[in-house]
């Protein structure tokens, strides 16, 4: 609808009608009143003595009221009332009587105007038929309350059913239109929450490739340039690098397979869709930790498999010592996999930016904690000797895993002039 009252081309109803149909009925409503009142009129004219013109305006005038049944309900009553001693308005009244209780009036006012008009049929009925019939006074005394009960009760009725009918409809239809809302509003918010979740387990899997890759190729590279380097001076140390690198290679295509595999994996049915959106909240703690994050968790590295982490390490020509502090059981697959990939990715940095350098790598088994730090010493060499690339994503990737189970982690140079990476993760 526009502001001038048109709909798809068309005018609007007029004044104060909702539809036009509406108008219609009460226009002709009103005109039948007006024939009514306007015949009943020239009776009224003659018992008054009045022109026959003047009953007949009258009455015209009188039943025209009902086209404002709709806007002044109680005003179009009032005057079916005033006119009740001339005899005239049956239509009027009774329409009139309807319309009120239908209204949005306050009850009272209902209760009242059908009492007066009650009260009014039934003093006009007993004047006008105790001269006429020749009966007994309380069969006259009937005669006129049942016609003022059957005049005012069925219309009153009717219009309280109609009105009561129309505000439950009224209420359903605004209730629909709240959980049609409310209902759009969910689904808007699924999206995002599926959304998020597709970008954080996008997140996630970069972060696993990351972490594998980045660590086993680095190792690839370091032993390919001391290949290089002893390939023509020394060919059984040679041979040795290119084992290395080989094995270093395969190892990191298993891992990659594992992670393809699971991203391969047959899709959810759509009851564990629907659920898995549903824990989306709870489930972020997980996805942004990375760790234990999708399936086949369980299968991935464990702190026990540190210090072969560390000969590999060792194996490409780094000084690397490893401390152990305390004795702890096996604790939850996502803690001891994000304590893996700490200690890794830092490994993985000291290689890119501190050939040479002397590493130390500490694990403290603590009362509900257990922390792991990585420390280098200066640098000996000439840092990224190798030409290996940093995405600058290293640390990032192992501050989102510690911080998603809750843990600490600091990173930084020291004073001697290396770097520091400690994280403490609590084992619950």
């Amino acid at each position: 609808m526009t502001s001038t009252g048109e709909v798809e081309g068309r005018a609007g109803p007029p004044l104060w009608w909702a539809r036009r149909r509406d108008a219609v009925a009460d226009v002709a409503l009103a005109g039948v009143s007006a024939v009514e009142c306007a015949w009943e009129g020239v009776t009224f004219a003659r018992e008054a003595g009045l022109p026959t013109a003047v009953g007949v305006t009258f009455g015209f005038v009188v039943g025209a009221t009902l086209v404002l049944r709709r806007r002044w309900p109680i005003a179009v009553v009032l005057v079916g009332i005033a006119v009740a001693p001339a005899a005239m308005g049956f239509l009027l009244s009774v329409v009139g009587m309807y319309s009120l209780a239908s209204s949005e009036v306050p009850r009272r006012i209902i209760a009242t105007l059908a009492s007066m008009s009650l009260a009014a049929t039934f003093v006009v009925m007993y004047l006008q038929t105790r001269g006429d019939v020749e009966a007994d006074p309380q069969l006259v005394v009937a005669l006129s309350g049942f016609v003022a009960v059957a005049l005012t009760v069925p219309p009153l009725l009717l219009g309280l059913y109609i009105g009561a009918r129309r505000r439950l409809m009224e209420s359903l239809q605004e209730r629909a239109d709240s959980l049609e809302r409310e209902l759009s509003l969910l689904a808007d918010r699924a999206e995002e929450r599926a959304e998020w979740a597709r970008t954080e387990e996008r997140t996630r899997i970069a972060r696993e490739m990351h972490d594998v890759v980045a660590h086993r190729v680095s190792l690839m590279v370091v032993h390919a340039a001391a290949l290089e380097a002893v390939a023509v001076k020394d060919p059984a140390r040679a041979a040795k690098n290119a084992a290395l690198v080989g094995d270093m290679g395969r190892q990191a295509l298993t891992e990659l397979r594992e992670m393809l595999g699971v991203l391969r994996a047959a899709p959810q049915p759509a009851a564990a869709r629907a659920a898995a959106v549903a824990v989306v909240p709870v489930a972020s703690v997980a996805l942004v930790g990375g760790a234990g994050a999708g399936a086949g968790a369980e299968d991935g590295p464990s702190l026990d498999e540190l210090e072969v982490l560390v000969g590999q390490s060792r194996e490409a020509g780094m000084v690397v010592e490893m401390l152990v502090q305390g004795e702890g059981p096996a604790y939850a697959a996502e803690v001891e996999q994000t304590a893996y990939r700490v200690v890794q990715e830092a490994l993985t940095n000291c290689h890119k930016h501190a050939p040479g350098a002397r590493v130390v790598v500490r694990l403290a088994h603590r009362d509900g904690e257990v922390a792991m730090q990585v420390e280098n010493g200066p640098c000996e060499g000439k840092a990224d000797g190798v030409g290996l690339p940093s995405g600058g994503n290293g640390l990032v990737g192992m501050r989102e895993r510690v911080l998603g189970l809750g843990g600490v982690f600091v990173s930084g140079p020291t004073d001697a002039g290396g770097f520091r990476v400690s994280a403490v993760l609590p084992i619950r």
